[in-house]
């Protein structure tokens, strides 16, 4: 048959590692042409054509052939009598089927037609390996690359058809770099790529209370470690948190009635005569009432509030011993057993403080629980020997240079709440009960190390342990000192979204008690400007946010102040946390609503003034132009505020 039939596949050249091209023809010897019987036998195929094809060349020089040029099979051909080059053709490889049968098979014998003519010796081929003699299968029509590096392993075919090597290849190419077999597409079989399974509901809302809420309130166990538990399956009531932590996560996802459905469950499965008062049913109320908080739900809240401290206390979870009799040998799950008590304890206190409606039963209970480890050693399980309470107490007079936990300093922060609660009510500024809770207060600040001072850790981290014992500490400044000061609470009378109105009366010149106060409020807005997403924040500090507002408001609905810009500019960071935080928490939704209208009010108001001519009493032109901007400025933002809202419902 015809070599150059159109049926063959096209191959202009012999495959890099001198073997031949493998015809699709039946098995035939190898042709060797010369350009003159080219010719001829491509006016025979012209013949057997249509008219309508064009006149194909069989062979091309090696200049047009080197270009990619179409040649006229000439000699020489046109281009190169043109350019001037020499016009060399070469034996076609096209139909050889490889040596002749019934021939001598002389291994270390190369075969005169076994390469083309111009091949260098195989002797003179540096690529070799040094190793005996093989016997390869005839390549298919894929053309061999040295460049690939093939593990040696798992060969590869190259064709379905073609029997698997049993023996590496024989030329490799030393300057090759050393490439991942797995990354290069060396067979026929497209492999589609891995898709990530789709998340259940459930699996998403699990994955949304580690990622939001677990740093805020960090006492359940680290994620890694509570698939463990889940998977061995030796705790019963761990079902019972899983359920909590579900409801937790749905409040940060677009759930729809899944929400509800997860609070009624993990409420129902608290309150099964089957569920045992164990540190898992703790933990699950906690999470509930925490959630319930930031929900506007704070009555039912309170009431799973007074079940979990009554349970907690009759199984001992105050008591040195619980950790280690419950933590079967395991450190980390000791330590969640320590962290769940000081985190009620803590959350008592926070609600007890923003809503001023308990009275921090927890306060009063004796507890001599073990303090709780940094964060970073919670989370890889690298728990440190435990420090006590009088540990840290005891720190100064000691002499011990040692640095406590985060979370050890946000619960002498919440302490020192509780121990400003139980003072009696102030009668006038100068109380001595004022000044033993100012030096509590001060003492919490001077003594911490210098790690501490910031809210953000070594490694520029939010510390959210340490950002939650600073705005208790300023939250526990204003309660302090609010009453006490010439701040004319009246305007704000309406802000009752945490806590309800208390009067305070106004006062001519500004006294100590109004600088703490306001100084308290302005670091408190200063903490919404951390580089951090202010929904990983716990819900507590929306209504720290809402007392430092109350303040700042206040302030602003005074007749004159100085700093009436920088003023606006709190206002404004408040507001705009408060919003962000109402995405998640409902309460904060409430807040928000509360004090833009307040601050609305007081604008219409401070408008008004300023149309008496008596207000502008000591005013330059320029002042007055930048006072008049700075109003219109704050209330078009407060409209367009209130116009998302309106078309986001």
């Amino acid at each position: 048959m015809d070599p150059f039939s159109r049926d063959a596949p096209h191959s202009s050249a012999a495959s890099s590692n001198g073997s031949p091209t493998v015809s699709s023809e039946s098995p035939g010897t190898a042709t060797s042409s010369t350009p003159s019987t080219l010719s001829a036998t491509s006016d025979v195929r012209l013949s057997q054509s249509s008219a309508a094809q064009p006149p194909s060349v069989p062979a091309a020089c090696l200049a047009c052939r080197s270009k990619h040029l179409k040649c006229d099979g000439l000699t020489p051909c046109s281009r190169c009598s043109s350019s001037n080059c020499e016009c060399v053709y070469i034996a076609s490889r096209r139909g050889y089927k490889g040596p002749r049968r019934n021939t001598a098979q002389n291994p270390n014998k190369r075969h005169a037609s076994s390469s083309p003519p111009y091949s260098e010796p195989a002797d003179s081929c540096p690529m070799l390996l040094g190793r005996a003699p093989v016997s390869i299968p005839p390549p298919a029509v894929h053309v061999f690359n040295p460049t690939i590096a093939l593990p040696e392993q798992s060969p590869v075919s190259y064709a379905t058809t073609t029997p698997a090597q049993p023996n590496p290849p024989l030329y490799r190419n030393p300057f090759a770099p050393v490439l991942d077999p797995n990354a290069m597409a060396l067979t026929t079989t497209t492999v589609p790529p891995t898709q990530a399974p789709v998340l259940s509901l459930a699996e998403r809302c699990f994955d949304a209370f580690y990622h939001f809420f677990h740093a805020g309130h960090p006492f359940v166990l680290p994620k890694e470690f509570f698939v463990r538990l889940l998977k061995d399956n030796s705790a019963p009531n761990v079902n019972v948190v899983l359920a909590a932590m579900r409801y937790i996560g749905s409040l940060y996802l677009d759930a729809g009635p899944a929400r509800a459905t997860y609070l009624d469950e993990a409420i129902r499965l608290c309150y099964l005569s089957s569920t045992a008062k164990d540190g898992y049913l703790i933990q699950a109320l906690l999470l509930i009432i925490i959630g319930l908080d930031g929900s506007c739900e704070q009555e039912r809240a309170r009431e799973l509030l007074a079940d979990c401290e009554r349970f907690a206390i009759e199984i001992d979870l105050n008591k040195r011993e619980f950790a280690s009799m419950r933590g079967h040998g395991n450190n980390v799950l000791e330590e969640s057993w320590r962290r769940t008590w000081w985190e009620l304890y803590v959350c008592d206190g926070m609600i007890a403080g923003v809503h001023r409606v308990t009275n921090f039963l927890l306060f009063d209970i004796s507890a001599d629980v073990g303090l709780p480890c940094e964060e970073q050693q919670y989370l890889t399980g690298r728990i440190p020997p435990t420090a006590y309470m009088e540990d840290f107490d005891d720190q100064i007079f000691s002499g011990e240079d040692r640095e406590f936990s985060s979370f050890a300093y946000r619960i002498a922060a919440a302490r020192n709440l509780g121990r400003f609660m139980r003072m009696p009510n102030l009668m006038f500024p100068d109380d001595e009960n004022v000044a033993r809770v100012e030096a509590l207060l001060t003492n919490w600040r001077i003594h911490l190390p210098e790690s501490k001072r910031d809210d953000l850790g070594k490694s520029c981290q939010l510390d959210e342990m340490m950002f939650q014992a600073h705005f208790i500490t300023h939250a526990c400044t204003i309660m302090l000192h609010q009453p006490l000061s010439q701040l004319d609470s009246s305007p704000v009378q309406a802000v009752t979204s945490c806590a309800p109105h208390r009067p305070v009366p106004a006062g001519d010149n500004f006294n100590a008690h109004t600088r703490h106060t306001i100084t308290a409020a302005c670091e408190i807005s200063k903490m919404v400007t951390q580089p951090v997403p202010i929904l990983n924040h716990t819900h507590f500090f929306t209504c720290v946010v809402t007392l430092s507002s109350i303040v700042h408001l206040s302030k602003w609905a005074l007749y004159f102040i100085d700093d009436e810009e920088d003023l606006r500019q709190q206002i404004r960071l408040n507001i705009g946390a408060l919003n962000k935080i109402s995405k998640v928490w409902k309460a904060a939704n409430t807040a928000w609503g509360q004090v833009r209208g307040v601050a609305q009010e007081i604008y219409r108001e401070k408008k008004a003034q300023q149309i008496s001519p008596t207000f502008w009493v000591g005013f330059t032109q320029e002042q007055m132009i930048s006072n008049i901007n700075a109003d219109e400025g704050i209330m078009s933002e407060f409209n367009s505020m209130l116009t998302q809202v309106t078309q986001g419902q």
